[in-house]
């Protein structure tokens, strides 16, 4: 028995709740998996493991060693790219999860410079507004906007998103102007509704000390990033947008800005990883990138939004 693999093998089933989802994530047959948990239990003499069809959990002797192989194991991956390619350059799978607009608009840009720097990683990037379970799915860390509660997860603070209150011409041409944020109720909206919570976002603003909350009427509301923008396009309504969605179609005009003297709330943005895991070099390294690939399209002195979007002409 390879005590190594059986030990890495383990540690998966155990991180992601069962051996189909440990085999999924390891590329191994899930009859590979099976045995060398056995192989690994017969070998210490112990059950590492209860087994039922619905679920796998623990015994206390599992539970101990467990707590012992993570370090083991974290310490062992970092003393590898060490010592065979410096820690610059470390190797592995590197399973990695960020919202599907900025997956597409800033990182998926960027991923061959990533592969430049690091050639011997390779990534599996989930793109989606859902809420990622690490531990369960076996992801070493995610990007997400807002404010974070999980106290499980460490939260590195990229930088901040700004929003653009914009619509598309079509939608504007004749409607009453809107130049307090009270007027969005005189309009049609877009919402978007957090995947995590379901909870629909407020849309707030600042100016000269007045403080605005709301949150507007909609006929739609949707839960990802490139379909709230699309509506806005579609000429359903104003919509509350990252200012990096929206940049190219403010400047080719197919959207204009509304609301353009009020200052909208911006969000802080957070890559995010689990507490308790020792810190590897490859997840390392991803973090430090990709912190720098949002300071260079967001430096942190400037508000794009305000910079970039012209104010709408719109029709009394």
């Amino acid at each position: 028995m390879d005590r190594l693999k059986a030990m890495q093998v383990f540690v998966q089933v155990v991180d992601t709740g069962g051996f189909t989802r440990a085999a999924d994530v390891l590329h191994l047959p899930k009859a590979t998996v099976t045995t060398l948990v056995q192989s690994l239990e017969a070998h210490l003499g112990v059950k590492l493991l209860h087994r039922t069809t619905r679920r796998v959990r623990l015994t206390a002797e599992g539970a101990a060693y467990y707590e012992r192989c993570i370090p083991l194991l974290a310490d062992l991956e970092e003393a590898e790219s060490a010592v065979s390619i410096g820690r610059a350059s470390p190797r592995g799978r590197l399973r990695v999860d960020v919202g599907s607009s900025f997956g597409r608009e800033l990182l998926v840009p960027a991923l061959p410079e990533f592969f430049e720097l690091f050639p011997h990683l390779r990534l599996d990037l989930g793109c989606s507004d859902r809420a990622v379970d690490l531990i369960e799915e076996g992801v070493d860390c995610v990007v997400r906007g807002g404010h974070q509660p999980d106290s499980a997860l460490v939260a590195k603070r990229l930088g901040t998103v700004h929003f653009v209150i914009c619509a598309a011409p079509a939608y504007l041409a004749g409607k009453p102007p809107a130049e307090h944020p009270q007027d969005l109720r005189k309009h049609d909206c877009v919402n978007y509704f957090s995947a995590r919570t379901g909870r629909t976002l407020e849309w707030a603003f600042a100016r000269d000390g007045e403080r605005v909350v709301l949150v507007p009427e909609a006929k739609v509301a949707v839960n990802d990033g490139d379909a709230y923008c699309a509506a806005g396009l579609a000429g359903l309504g104003i919509i509350k947008a990252p200012e990096h969605l929206v940049r190219r179609s403010l400047a080719e005009g197919s959207l204009v800005q509304v609301l353009h003297t009020w200052r909208v709330d911006p969000v802080p943005l957070y890559v995010m990883y689990a507490r308790d895991r020792h810190l590897s070099a490859k997840v390392r390294v991803f973090v430090e990138w990709v912190g720098e690939v949002f300071a260079r399209s967001y430096p942190p002195a400037a508000d794009p939004a305000l910079a970039r979007a012209k104010p709408a002409a719109v029709a009394a």
